[in-house]
């Protein structure tokens, strides 16, 4: 029996039997499967697996980390046995959804329509920051904004506060036109819908208490009904609402309406009826809503004081896990939109406390693990989280080694507890971490600095003090790891002859960077997989354009069906996998032109790929790409000197 129908055999009692597996898919380094029930996954027993370099679930998908070529042939071989059909890659993606509970797929909705379009709300919240920098009392000159100490400035503060302002008064656009996509309508309506929600002609959503004050709010009065005239500036809730109704009135009325007249009256009807509905129904009732659930937020918030704080804290972390901290991004949203009111929001400052403990803990455990490939991974995924990206950290150290993450949760914990003594609020969103402190309001500042040092040190500390202890998974098989190796290699397990041995200079001196583009380290690959190093050593490329060309003489080893990874070998053998851009599997092909076969010979700088950069551009995370070394998997690292990548031993 070969090793691939082991490796699929192990994997599939692993999992819980064939009984088990809805569906299976692969990319170009994972399998992946769509499990009816994910509580008879035995990780433990998958960790055993010799080809398997790692493995997670998420989204509704039991991903195996497998490596380019070795992937094909294990799904082959488990299809085989088990008698599922394959399906693409978006179908698994789509039965994986569709599988979660009511709670996961609504999750996932507010994920889908608010990811797109963060940037726009960390530019307008950096730039509010910037802004609070400029007028803020005592935070650079006591007792002095720096305007005033600088009038000449001045013209400069109220211009950057007028572009940060332009996000969060024009909000409802922004969520109508992605909320409208998710929804399945058209998103240009979308965005007149939201263009209509803040138009200049209504009373601005941030004056309604004053014009009702001073009686001078404005009706239209429709058939003796009187419809206030109210703009929806920096709500999120009736633009949500709304946006559902008009995606699902517009595809009810495509089904009904002629052909012929269908682009007349569809948008026509479409909007009116739910502009109408906004402004007498839906607007009214969903304000009311949101105020009130921002205001409860903010009671449980400050009611629970540091007792809430540290509970919110230990649980961060288990949230982001689950991906519903994707639910905490419209609360925020609301809450700095409503600034004025909330003064900011909480949720921000525990975020960077998270993420300050998740890398003081990867850095514990550079110190205290004794495995090389690990100590790789968390010298640089630790100082990604203390910037603000956590998931190589958590998912490729702390959570795999355990007691660094039980170190994190107790940290973040005391952090959170800490700062939420001072009440301390962030007026924009940003990178939750060291940068998160453009984000701070300046009178709390001196608390989420400090606050960041209890994170790190108690996080630090403890984790050398679990290194020690019953927590250790590492002590625990200590006796065991020291018995394999001592005992012969087993021809089941052995490596192939012709690749025990590695080449001195394992890069070739004909050498091509195989895209233009800014060179990146792994650790700043936006996938916790590949940042982590489990498929091998890799550096990454921010592409410049879209060709891509072989980096050596050699042979294309692989050409993955959606043509968004390529395998070459080298002629001195050294492998190298092209994965382009994040997640780009589910694009099926769409923008991506192979340019060669497999088993064709290729010349360093010839080229290979055509990617239409603009065509998928917005539809998938990252174009970022790595360039993964896959024979090269032992803890080594790539460094990049006089233009050539050097593979080190960590």
């Amino acid at each position: 029996m070969n090793e691939y129908r082991q490796t699929a055999e192990a994997i599939i009692a692993a999992v819980g039997g064939k009984e088990n597996i809805a569906a299976a898919t692969h990319c170009a380094t994972r399998l992946r499967m769509v499990l009816k029930d994910e509580n008879k996954i035995d990780k433990a027993a998958i960790d055993t697996v010799p080809l398997a370099k790692g493995n997670f679930l998420t989204a509704g998908q039991f991903q195996i980390i497998l490596g380019t070529g070795t992937v094909n042939k294990v799904t082959a071989e488990l299809l085989d046995i088990t008698g599922v059909k394959q399906v693409s890659t978006q179908e698994a993606k789509d039965l994986g959804a569709a599988k979660g509970n009511l709670l996961q797929r609504f999750v996932k909705t507010l994920s889908d329509i608010f990811v797109p379009i963060i940037p726009a709300i960390v530019a307008g919240g950096l730039l509010m920051g910037l802004n609070n920098v400029l007028t803020a009392h005592d935070l650079i000159i006591k007792g002095k904004t720096l305007i005033e100490a600088y009038p000449q400035w001045a013209g400069l503060a109220e211009m950057i506060n007028t572009f940060a302002n332009a996000p969060f008064v024009f909000l409802p656009i922004l969520i109508a036109f992605s909320a409208t996509r998710i929804f399945g309508g058209n998103p240009f309506l979308g965005a007149v819908l939201g263009m209509i929600m803040v138009h200049p002609d209504l009373t601005n959503n941030y004056a309604l208490a004053k014009a009702i004050e001073e009686g001078s709010l404005q009706h239209w009065n429709i058939l003796g009904y009187d419809i206030a005239r109210v703009g929806y500036q920096g709500t999120v809730l009736p633009i949500l609402v709304s946006s559902w109704i008009l995606a699902k009135l517009e595809t009810s009325l495509r089904r009904i309406i002629p052909a012929s007249v269908d682009l007349l009256l569809t948008p026509l009807l479409a909007i009116f009826i739910t502009a109408l509905l906004t402004f007498t129904v839906v607007g009214p009732f969903t304000r009311d809503a949101g105020v009130a659930f921002t205001d409860a937020v903010q009671w449980l918030y400050n009611t629970a004081g540091v007792i809430g704080g540290a509970v919110l804290g230990a649980l961060y972390a288990p949230v982001v896990i689950t991906g519903m901290h994707n639910s905490f991004i419209p609360v925020e949203t609301q809450l700095i939109a409503d600034i004025a009111k909330t003064g900011g929001t909480f949720i921000f400052p525990i975020a960077a406390m998270n993420n300050i403990s998740q890398g003081a803990a990867a850095f514990g455990a550079l110190i205290s693990t004794k495995n090389a490939k690990l100590k790789t991974v968390a010298s640089a995924s630790g100082i990604s989280a203390v910037l603000g990206i956590t998931e190589p950290a958590m998912f490729g150290v702390n959570l795999r080694l355990r007691y660094p993450f039980y170190a994190a949760l107790i940290g973040t914990a005391c952090a959170a507890a800490y700062i939420t003594l001072y009440h301390t609020k962030a007026v924009a969103l940003g990178a939750a971490g060291i940068p998160g402190i453009i984000s701070i309001g300046a009178q709390y500042l001196t608390p989420y600095i400090i606050g960041m040092a209890i994170a790190f040190a108690i996080t630090f500390s403890l984790t050398l003090a679990f290194s020690r202890s019953r927590y250790n998974p590492e002590r625990q098989t200590a006796p065991a790891a020291a018995a394999a190796e001592s005992a012969p290699e087993t021809p089941a397990t052995a490596a192939p002859a012709e690749k025990a041995e590695k080449p001195a200079d394992p890069i070739p001196a004909e050498w091509v960077m195989p895209i233009a583009g800014d060179i990146l380290a792994a650790s700043d690959i936006p996938d916790p997989a590949f940042a982590a190093g489990a498929l091998g050593a890799s550096f990454a490329i921010n592409p410049a354009d879209g060709t891509v060309r072989s980096p050596v003489n050699g042979q294309i080893a692989t050409v993955f069906p959606t043509r968004h990874a390529i395998g070459i070998e080298a002629d001195n053998g050294l492998e190298i996998l092209i994965h382009f851009g994040i997640d780009t599997v589910k694009l099926d092909g769409a923008g991506f032109t192979a340019l060669v076969k497999e088993g064709e010979r290729v010349s360093a700088g010839q080229a290979i790929l055509q990617v239409d950069l603009d065509a998928i551009r917005d539809k998938v995370p990252s174009l970022i790409t790595p360039i993964i070394f896959t024979a090269y998997d032992d803890g080594e690292t790539v460094t990049i000197a006089d233009g050539k990548p050097q593979i080190t031993k960590a």
